[in-house]
């Protein structure tokens, strides 16, 4: 259950980890992008990225469509004066053809006030035929290729929560052209082992070729506490025991950002019997997936409502 790697690191109560084969030092807690875009005073936004860096998360993750493109404009003003260079910036895109992809960069590139982000990811692939589209031809991963060879991004990956059959299909696609991925983030949390596994189906496959684990959803969107089966920590504990090289998770006022940096502070990894434990006491509550509702609905599917960021 402990790290695949066992690179791990802690400065100022931080655990830094390796990313996969990139080799990147990123914070074992990543700071989600949605959720910067959700406080009505923007400032407050800057205010909780800045935070999350001074005390020691450098893994900032975004996307072109949050919060109609505030999310990273915020994200942008927070990373002046110096904050930047301190940063691993992930940002992700919708489009699935060369054009849409190469338009939604551009507008990250400028809200984000940067020349290069670190990592940029195809974003939801919840489709079964997703895969075969975005490696298709005029498809957006030879966009993706051309902008890391003009410098514009350094690592690519791909998202999505649906179901893991279809991480492994976009996976297989990518091998079947000679490509391996340098992340790919999916769903990891308490309940994800009980119903549509990406930690029993997705993670060894990602072990193996040293393709970097991003984590999301720990709490599942707070759901998972609704529960009343886990706490907050037990839930960042979880996924951080797993192989993740980030487990990304969303602060939208200062007080989470303080929870997730206690989890993080406070870590260690569980035992087998604590996290058969914990697996134990959620068994009954995660068999349908009734708190993982981005995997059962379609209300976290964003480019199901706007069909046109596809491209």
């Amino acid at each position: 259950m402990g790290l695949a790697a066992g690179a791990q690191t802690k400065s100022n109560g931080m655990i830094y980890r390796t990313l996969g084969k990139t080799g990147e030092k990123v914070s074992a807690i990543g700071l989600g992008g949605f959720h910067i875009g959700a406080p009505k005073d923007p400032n407050e936004g800057i205010r909780i990225v800045r935070a999350a860096v001074d005390r020691g998360i450098n893994f900032l993750d975004n996307c072109w469509d949050y919060n109609g493109g505030e999310s990273e404009i915020r994200m942008g003003k927070a990373l002046q004066d110096g904050y930047r260079k301190k940063v691993f910036l992930m940002t992700k895109t919708d489009g699935q053809v060369k054009d849409a992809w190469t338009k939604q960069l551009d507008d990250s590139l400028r809200r984000l006030q940067v020349d290069v982000i670190d990592l940029v990811q195809f974003h939801e692939v919840i489709r079964i035929g997703d895969p075969d589209r975005i490696f298709g031809p005029n498809g957006a991963f030879e966009a993706a290729v051309a902008a890391k060879k003009a410098g514009k991004i350094r690592y690519i990956g791909f998202t999505g929560h649906k179901a893991p059959e279809i991480h492994l299909k976009m996976l297989d696609t990518a091998f079947a052209h000679g490509y391996t991925f340098d992340t790919v983030q999916m769903p990891l949390n308490v309940m994800d082992v009980h119903f549509r596994s990406f930690q029993k189906k997705v993670l060894p496959v990602l072990v193996k070729h040293n393709i970097g684990v991003l984590g999301m959803k720990p709490l599942g969107g707070g759901l998972i506490l609704k529960s009343g089966t886990v706490t907050p920590i037990e839930c960042l504990h979880y996924a951080m025991t797993l192989p993740t090289s980030v487990v990304i998770n969303g602060c939208e006022t200062l007080e989470r950002l303080t929870q997730a940096l206690s989890a993080a502070h406070s870590f260690r990894p569980l035992s087998e019997k604590e996290v058969g434990a914990l697996q134990a006491r959620t068994a009954a509550a995660g068999t349908k997936g009734q708190y993982e509702f981005f995997k059962t609905t379609t209300d976290a599917d964003g480019t199901v409502r706007n069909p046109q960021w596809l491209g």
